[in-house]
């Protein structure tokens, strides 16, 4: 495979990377991180003037008609940038799903709003009870026409500014994945605040109403492939975003060290200092790779489950080396709050937990190889 951007890749990043630089200072990432959803709404705007909120809809809806790629080189400047945006959720967990396999009208509804902005999504991906996005606990039954959800989703992102959660749930012919107003009777948020100030809700469904037209694709049977279709986009995503942050933390780190000066020399200068950001960058261009590859091989609807879990592992134990590599680099600088790198520590571990560590994909790795054998690259 060939991993030079296109002309198109090319332009979403730099059109991207130029809003975010220029709007993401200091000053409002403290205003924006201060607020109870962590959504700074004039950035919002601001992407969607640009086309970026539209990057995967459909131009006759006002998109651009690009596809996975294109929103994982826009997740990385998202990660660049450590703009407190629900990008991830509402793009990919919810529009990049209705994009694929909703019904005609559920995509004017909700794929166009979208795109301006009007409209933020996201998906309740995590069962409480099941840890099998094919094969949710939570529960979904017919009556007089309609359906009714029962349930817990948990670590679901931006579920307060979302109009709609996408929940996938079990219904008596498989698995279907619902359309659902957090706002709707029945539904109860509890907000629990991260470490980068982010809120994750626990999500409670206690007998939910929805309409038939919100299930969907109209399919009660095969949400349960819908769902791993998701969830794998979801896992590159966040290494798109994590690849990102530990780019740009590398960056601050790097100019920091040739700056700093101890004993009359540049602190750059010192072999332990060196070595220690080498490994740092060894590190980034292996997480850079292995999430190309598979933001690749998931665009052109190839199989990519081993390529995930090398993209997961990497980007959970990669970005955790480089997040205390630039951390221990920058000394007692490092916990100043008024100085950035704390933000890219705190993202960092944030994503990496939300990967759920690197170990079990290893492990989960290392099953398969020895059940199937290695493969050749293809």
């Amino acid at each position: 495979m060939d991993f030079t951007f296109s002309d198109e890749q090319i332009m979403v990043r730099d059109l991207a990377r130029g809003i975010l630089e220029k709007e993401v200072t200091p000053e409002r990432l403290k205003k924006a991180e201060a607020e109870p959803d962590w959504f700074d709404s004039m950035l919002w705007a601001t992407l969607a003037e640009a086309g970026l909120l539209g990057l995967a809809v459909p131009a006759d809806l006002g998109g651009m008609g690009f596809g996975f790629q294109e929103l994982c080189a826009l997740l990385h400047e998202i990660g660049r940038a450590v703009a407190p945006l629900p990008v991830l959720p509402s793009l990919v967990f919810g529009g990049l799903a209705i994009a694929a396999f909703g019904t005609e009208g559920q995509k004017k509804e909700w794929l166009a709003p979208m795109a301006a902005g009007e409209a933020i999504l996201t998906g309740a991906l995590i069962d409480a009870a099941s840890t099998d996005p094919a094969g949710p606990a939570t529960r979904a039954r017919t009556h007089g026409g309609n359906w009714v959800l029962d349930g817990e989703k948990r670590l679901v992102p931006a579920a307060a500014l979302a109009r709609r959660m996408l929940v996938p749930a079990t219904t008596g012919d498989g698995v279907g994945i619902f359309l659902v107003d957090p706002r709707a009777e029945g539904v109860a948020l509890t907000r629990h605040r991260t470490s980068t100030g982010e809120p994750l809700f626990t999500v409670t469904l206690s007998s939910v109403r929805t309409d038939a037209r919100d299930l969907l694709g109209g399919d009660a049977r095969a949400g349960g492939e819908m769902a791993h279709w998701v969830h794998e986009r979801a896992l590159v995503a966040v290494c798109a975003m994590q690849t990102g942050v530990s780019e740009k933390a590398l960056d601050i780190t790097s100019r920091y060290v040739c700056e700093r000066e101890q004993f009359g020399v540049p602190i750059g200068s010192f072999q332990a200092v060196q070595h220690r950001a080498a490994d740092a960058y060894i590190d980034l261009e292996a997480m850079r790779w292995v999430t190309w590859r598979a933001a690749w091989k998931l665009a052109q609807g190839l199989p990519a489950g081993r390529e995930t879990t090398v993209a997961k592992f990497w980007a959970a134990d990669g970005g955790a080396r480089i997040a205390s590599a630039v951390q221990h680099l920058h000394g007692g600088i490092g916990v100043d709050l008024d100085y950035p790198i704390h933000r890219y520590f705190l993202w960092s571990k944030a994503l990496e937990l939300g990967l759920g560590g690197a170990m079990p994909h290893l492990a989960s790795l290392g099953r398969e190889l020895a059940r199937t054998r290695p493969q050749e690259l293809t």
